[in-house]
């Protein structure tokens, strides 16, 4: 039988479905590059935002429609979070939350036997340990992505995450040196390191994520070592010390901002403020060389002001971030932020969005600037155009190079000679 799957949302969310679909490999199933062509799709869904529920509605929708015969089955965040919504959504066989995924041959071997749908979404318990799962291959990828972390503890006030995902629980350092010797072994030179709140990778061990760091940069072939996105309250002097010892580490830093103005920080119950922000890209900037920082940016938070506004509009400019995710705030049923008086319009929230946008491309145009003349080593991943090749240095900054011959997987040393809005230009050097 052939399977396809679709992912939506986080690198989490790719990676595990990479690991559900190596667990179905293993049980005889073949993969199919078109969902038309599979006896079994694959949903694995995201709930972040009421948008994001929508998204997974309009995808069961779609591929109900072009493979109307296929066994579709849903999981992922949407049916742990929603379950009794999840359970309405027909076009889906199969419903499965965060928590039982590794049942997913049998049920649907029951499903194909009995022709009865199946809903069974396991409830999140404290002190459930972390979901084993193993990757080897990541199909279509030059760079392995690594699942450590799952679950958090923070309950910021517009988040459902900790409802969809439980509490924090980390994978064990033993499995984790067992998964990245194997992707070592089978030609990644890349690895990044995700997790829900990556920052909190250990609490449960008595480990830290600094241990897991150190494990990747051990592994003979992996030549790259990057994090995903990182709270900035758990990111002290020692520890950004202790990462600095990591020639392997890239120098790229996605730290979770969400708003450069403290009152809106406290209504979001995020456990920073701006000065510490400030303090933590400092000492990374100090510790690092040539480290980029990007980060994500909400706008339009209930009570935000254009006062308040303005000042997270500031500090963005004052940062000088190498890239920016902005996003609106969208009200998320479940949240403290969706009960919270001084709900927006979406007319506000999309110009203040445009203004975000806008603002923070120049910061982004200013980083681009700062690398030309810089030599960088650049670990090239595909084909954008003929004679055209796409990669990434170490601080991940987008390159394309001229060359016809093929450059995919290769790590070459490229001098940056332009910067446009999205990448920069370069030569190949001997």
């Amino acid at each position: 039988m052939k399977v396809f799957a679709e992912t939506l949302g986080c690198k989490v969310n790719q990676y595990e479905t990479q690991a559900m679909l190596a667990l179905l490999e293993h049980e005889g199933f073949s993969l199919a590059e078109r969902a038309q062509d599979s006896d079994v799709i694959l949903v694995n869904s995201c709930t972040v935002t009421a948008v994001s529920d929508h998204k997974v509605r309009q995808t069961l929708h779609r591929l109900r429609r072009n493979a109307p015969t296929a066994v579709l089955v849903l999981t992922g965040c949407m049916p742990q979070a929603f379950p009794e919504a999840a359970r309405e959504l027909t076009d889906a066989d199969i419903v499965l939350g965060n928590a039982n995924r590794s049942r997913l041959p049998s049920y649907i071997l029951d499903y194909l036997s009995s022709r009865q749908r199946i809903v069974d979404i396991v409830p999140h318990e404290n002190g459930e340990r972390f979901e084993p799962m193993q990757v080897e291959q990541f199909h279509e990828r030059t760079r392995a992505f690594l699942k450590i972390e799952d679950g958090c503890n923070r309950f910021c006030s517009y988040c459902i995450i900790p409802y969809a995902r439980g509490r924090v629980r980390s994978k064990p350092l033993s499995d984790l040196e067992k998964e990245l010797h194997k992707l070592g072994e089978n030609g990644y030179r890349e690895v990044v390191l995700t997790g829900i709140n990556l920052s909190a990778y250990g609490q449960d061990l008595g480990l830290h994520l600094c241990d897991a760091v150190e494990a990747a940069c051990k592994v003979p072939g992996i030549a790259r070592v990057r994090l995903g996105s990182l709270e900035p309250e758990q990111m002290e002097d020692a520890v950004i010390a202790r990462l600095a010892r990591q020639k392997k580490l890239c120098p790229q830093f996605h730290l979770s901002l969400q708003s450069g103005c403290d009152a809106t920080l406290r209504r979001m119950n995020r456990h920073y403020d701006t000065a510490e922000y400030r303090r933590i890209v400092g000492r990374l900037r100090a510790s690092f060389d040539n480290a980029s920082i990007t980060t994500d940016i909400m706008v339009g938070f209930p009570g935000e002001t254009e006062e308040e506004f303005r000042l997270s509009c500031d500090f963005a400019e004052e940062i000088g971030f190498a890239k920016v995710h902005v996003f609106p705030y969208s009200r998320r049923p479940g949240t403290v932020a969706d009960r919270m008086e001084g709900q927006l319009t979406n007319a506000v929230k999309e110009k203040r969005s445009a203004k975000m946008i806008a603002l923070t491309q120049k910061t982004k145009d200013a980083f681009f600037r700062s690398q030309i003349g810089r030599e960088e080593s650049v670990l090239f991943e595909r084909l954008c155009a003929k004679n055209v090749w796409e990669g990434y240095t170490k601080n991940y900054t987008p390159v394309r190079v001229v060359s016809a011959v093929s450059l995919a997987g290769q790590e070459r040393l490229v001098r940056l000679t332009e910067g446009s809005g999205d990448f920069c230009f370069g030569i190949l050097l001997p």
